[in-house]
């Protein structure tokens, strides 16, 4: 019987995100904005000018990229 498992190069099969995973970016999001906006406010003081990057923004890429980490095997 041969070993399927060793050295297989298979590539990963891209999934399609589920409603677990929309639950999980909703609540990250909306527990981030708060916090975006507290650092976008930080840095319009520290700065003295606009951040280039809103809080709701801020606050997108910040769920974007938590939620997928959740979700690493």
């Amino acid at each position: 019987m041969s070993d399927h498992t060793a050295g297989s190069h298979e590539h990963h099969v891209h999934r399609t995100p589920k409603a677990e995973f929309y639950i999980y970016f909703a609540l990250i999001f909306v527990v981030a904005i708060p916090l975006a906006t507290l650092a976008w406010g930080w840095s319009l003081i520290r700065h003295g000018s606009l951040p280039v990057h809103g809080p709701l923004a801020r606050a997108w890429r910040e769920a974007g990229a938590i939620t997928p980490a959740i979700f690493r095997p």
